[in-house]
């Protein structure tokens, strides 16, 4: 029987994989696979929450590119997971620097999706001196108006599951269902918990590609830390000033850019692409008009791959 088609590389093993502890609450999983002497890149994920994948490694030649993976605190294989105290942005942007120091790297390619397009952005402002250049898929900025399209403006498109979200909470709480998740979510019941980070997990999976895919097996882990750092992250505005990632961009203008993006994103929708590519005109935005928020969509996979070859050539984006 014929393998379906995939722009990705060929599957690759790590190299080397560790663990490093960041403070006295977190230990972050870390993995490295690709040439060890090669560009160095950092792949960040999504969610927050999601962690890494074995598919990941495969956005990369392996015989180009130092490809660094981790998961973010509370998420994958870090501990403890789903752990929201002392998890906010800026900690996850020093977290990139330590990982930068213990890998000996001076600069990377830093490569990121959905969320992980946003610390993306925030590490780069921080940091531009460390950055070569950044590839980014569905944009997420963070603002207060992206938060309420991810809870509420759903239902435009999928009135049936926004329905089926809402019906656990109770009427007098559904004015503010990401307060109401929120609470159940990171509630230290399982029985209250378990419920809310299902349902919350479900909510999102169901709209990721723009067709509708086979159910997965359920997975309690993943939406236990999925759906409880999303929801701590969303009801702290992701822990930024409204619309901080546009007025920082002048700090990161100056480098190369590819923005990937799905025109029927319903998770991230195409007007935050649009937004930052307008603060950056020397960035590149290919918007793929058959494709969704997935970034294993053929289109969107194949534009991240061809992305990644473009700067193999020549360190920059055509």
């Amino acid at each position: 029987m014929t393998e379906p088609f995939s722009p990705l590389f060929p599957p690759v093993s790590p190299n080397r994989q560790g663990m490093l502890a960041v403070d006295a609450l977190h230990t972050l999983y870390w993995e490295e696979c690709g040439n060890p002497d090669g560009v160095p890149v950092l792949f960040l994920h999504g969610g927050p929450g999601a962690g890494v994948s074995p598919q990941h490694r495969r956005f990369f030649d392996p015989q180009h590119y130092r490809v660094i993976l981790f998961d973010q605190r509370g998420a994958g294989r870090s501990t403890p997971l789903g752990e929201c105290r002392a998890n906010t942005t800026p900690l996850l942007v020093e977290d990139i620097e330590r990982l930068r120091a213990l890998f000996g790297v001076q600069k990377w390619l830093v490569f990121g999706g959905s969320w992980g397009s946003t610390l993306a952005l925030a590490y780069g402002q921080a940091h531009p001196e460390a950055c070569l250049g950044f590839i980014l898929r569905g944009i997420f900025l963070c603002t207060g108006a992206e938060i309420e399209w991810f809870i509420k403006g759903m239902r435009w498109f999928h009135p049936e599951q926004y329905a089926e979200f809402a019906a656990p909470i109770p009427p007098e709480e559904r004015g503010d269902l990401l307060a109401a998740y929120t609470r159940r979510c990171l509630d230290p019941d399982p029985a209250v918990h378990l419920p809310a980070v299902r349902a919350w997990s479900r909510f999102e999976g169901r709209r990721v590609f723009l067709l509708p895919q086979p159910e997965e097996a359920a997975n309690d882990a993943l939406d236990f830390s999925l759906s409880r750092l999303e929801a701590h992250y969303m009801s702290h505005l992701g822990f930024f000033a409204e619309d901080q990632l546009i007025d920082g961009m002048a700090r990161i203008a100056h480098l190369p850019a590819m923005l990937v993006q799905g025109r029927y994103d319903v998770i991230c929708p195409p007007l935050s692409a649009y937004r930052l590519h307008q603060a950056w005109p020397g960035a590149l935005l290919r918007m793929i008009p058959d494709a969704g928020h997935g970034a294993l969509e053929t289109g969107i996979a194949a534009a991240l791959v061809a992305a990644t070859e473009q700067f193999k050539r020549n360190g920059r984006f055509q």
